[in-house]
């Protein structure tokens, strides 16, 4: 599926990944491969996705990796899932 992880600075992330984890308003949810529509709201905590996206230049900082994970500290966001496209709007 692909990803897109959008800030009001900059696109931070695109391409394709094998999951993405988000903390939802409800609890933490994962988005594999033909996940169904949704669109939520998401608090502060980690986006973890796995696999080898582009990482906007400058913004690798932003990232560390852990056991095969991307991860990314947000603030707080947006979440669409649709087609197989994951758009992430983070604060």
């Amino acid at each position: 599926m692909y990803l897109e992880i959008v800030t009001p600075e900059a696109s931070l992330v695109s391409g394709e990944v094998e999951s993405v984890t988000v903390p939802g308003m409800d609890g933490e949810f994962q988005m594999l491969n033909n996940h169904a529509a949704i669109v939520s709201l998401l608090v502060e905590g980690e986006v973890r996705f796995k696999g080898n996206p582009t990482i906007a230049e400058g913004y690798a900082n932003k990232f560390t990796q852990k056991d095969g994970k991307w991860i990314m500290q947000i603030n707080g966001g947006t979440l669409e899932c649709s087609d197989n496209k994951v758009i992430v709007l983070a604060d």
